[in-house]
């Protein structure tokens, strides 16, 4: 079975909220809600990776100094292993703005578990609400 390497982020406001985004029609679970970022390109760094993504996606950017790691998913689905570095980052230059069609929300660590996920993000909210 095939690993993929994808790396995300937790973006918190200064309200303690999370960014969460709803992935687009037309992609793999689509309609799910998850933390902003995508697959790690081959020679790229997760960290390198996520600037890159939350550059193309929200258009904000964000330094690898400000990217604290935190926890990691690793989750079999039927067609391949994600394996997925969660960072926090709570510091970030521009305005967070959907630029790839997808629905964004900041939402309170408690209420996370009303936004349906991918199976790979759900123990993550746990740890979120812990550390928030």
């Amino acid at each position: 079975m095939k690993t993929v390497l994808v790396a995300a982020c937790a973006l918190v406001d200064p309200d303690d909220r999370v960014l969460l985004a709803q992935r687009p029609p037309g992609k793999s679970m689509a309609g799910l809600w998850e933390f902003p970022g995508g697959k790690v390109d081959a020679g790229e760094t997760p960290e390198v990776a996520l600037i890159r993504e939350l550059h193309e996606e929200l258009g904000i950017d964000v330094t690898e100094a400000c990217l604290a790691p935190f926890t990691f998913a690793s989750h079999a689905y039927d067609d391949f292993h994600l394996l997925m570095p969660l960072y926090v980052c709570r510091k970030w230059e521009g305005f967070v703005t959907a630029l790839e069609g997808q629905e964004l929300a900041w939402v309170r660590p408690l209420r996370m578990n009303r936004y349906p996920m991918p199976p790979a993000d759900e123990p993550l909210v746990a740890m979120l609400c812990d550390l928030l």
